[in-house]
């Protein structure tokens, strides 16, 4: 079958790779560096099996920048993934990227199912088809980790497609061949209902970071043994020992904006619980920084941007609220980000000599903790319990 993946980002290359192991794939992308890598097997991205699979795989996959190329071969379905950043003015999601991809392929393949795999707000499908005057656009939520995105796809926790009908059934069996598992969870609902299960499963998420952070917190100021306390709670099945290692708050690309968008959603909606994610998050940071000014830091070193381990996307990192705050009260913040080449990244210098780095902070903020920097653990301010993501 052909394809056509538009955006390569974690979600769109990710796909693009699935979908290319049994089916021949174009991809269309803005970033003429991304393309070269790809259609050198090489990815763009820091992902252990995207890697892998571009270098060793036998797929039929083309990047490309020429959107008649991308299109020329009559895709049957286009995947669109676009980003759809948070606006804080307008209190919604951005859906400029998108739109505009959606417009190229309504236009350059009007036979083809589009499956928008964004983030998109709760009732955007039916809006959108209304205002292209079309049935041709089907949503399909995507439940994916950074770094660890093709990974989450071989298999995925469940497939939901936005529409109950045949070609969303054949869009779905396409994601459980290249999956190679039939046991999948597969699960067809109206598009409206498929983008709120995006939205309350992101909101979820986050609310089980902040709660196991607001534990952590209560912890640290009682003087009390977090790991312990995690430890005991975690045991009741209920709960689970998993998705529960402290951090310095949510971030990364999809929990911050989405749980904005969620709280958005529910303007006329009475809630308490969906406000108090977002807050909580804004809390936990703020008891971040005021640890680390307690101890009276001269120069706060900030060891890596990245949220996780074996990722190298910072986008929305938690981190940066907590490098103004303690800027604000006129400590010093250096950054050590082996990803940036820069000596200066947005008003702050980067020192990537790592003994430079160590010897010119008084204290080390570092969200998860590595092996480079334990020689100097008498500096460094964490909360990372598990050493695990």
């Amino acid at each position: 079958m052909n394809i056509t993946v538009v955006g390569l980002g974690y979600v769109g290359l990710s796909n693009a790779v699935l979908l290319a192991q049994h089916n021949n794939v174009r991809t269309l992308e803005i970033v003429q560096a991304k393309v070269d890598l790809i259609n050198q097997g090489k990815s763009p991205i820091k992902d252990k099996e995207i890697e892998d699979f571009l270098a060793n795989g036998k797929l039929q996959l083309e990047a490309t920048i020429d959107k008649d190329y991308a299109y020329g071969h009559q895709p049957e379905f286009v995947v669109i993934a676009a980003p759809t950043d948070y606006d804080d003015e307008n209190d919604q999601f951005n859906t400029e990227a998108l739109e505009s991809a959606l417009e190229d392929a309504l236009s350059y393949a009007p036979e083809s199912t589009i499956i928008i795999k964004s983030t998109i707000p709760v009732g955007y499908t039916k809006r959108i088809n209304e205002k292209y005057q079309t049935d041709r656009i089907v949503f399909s939520p995507e439940f994916l980790r950074e770094g660890k995105a093709l990974y989450d796809n071989l298999p995925p926790s469940r497939i939901i497609v936005g529409e109950v009908s045949e070609r969303a059934q054949k869009f779905a069996e396409l994601m459980v061949e290249g999956a190679a598992d039939s046991t999948v969870d597969v699960l067809l609902m109206p598009s409206t209902e498929a983008e709120a299960v995006k939205l309350f499963s992101n909101t979820y998420l986050a609310l089980r970071v902040s709660y196991f952070n607001e534990l952590d917190t209560y912890a640290e100021s009682k003087g009390l043994d977090t790991k312990s306390i995690i430890d005991g709670v975690s045991l009741d099945p209920r709960i689970g020992d998993y998705y529960n290692n402290p951090s310095f708050g949510y971030g990364g690309y999809c929990l911050p904006k989405d749980t904005k968008q969620m709280l958005a959603s529910y303007k006329d909606v009475p809630n308490n619980l969906i406000r108090a994610i977002v807050d909580s998050n804004v809390t936990r940071k703020e008891f971040i920084s005021s640890q680390v000014l307690k101890r009276e830091p001269k120069v706060v070193g900030i060891h890596r941007l990245t949220m996780k381990t074996d990722s190298d996307n910072f986008r929305q990192a938690a981190i940066f609220d907590i490098m103004k705050q303690i800027r604000a009260e006129g400590v010093e913040v250096v950054i050590y980000e082996p990803t940036i080449k820069e000596e200066n990244f947005e008003g702050y210098r980067v020192v990537n000599d790592l003994a430079t780095f160590k010897s010119v902070t008084n204290s080390i903020l570092a969200n998860r903790i590595s092996e480079d920097i334990r020689d100097v653990s008498h500096k460094i301010y964490t909360r990372d319990v598990y050493n695990d993501n």
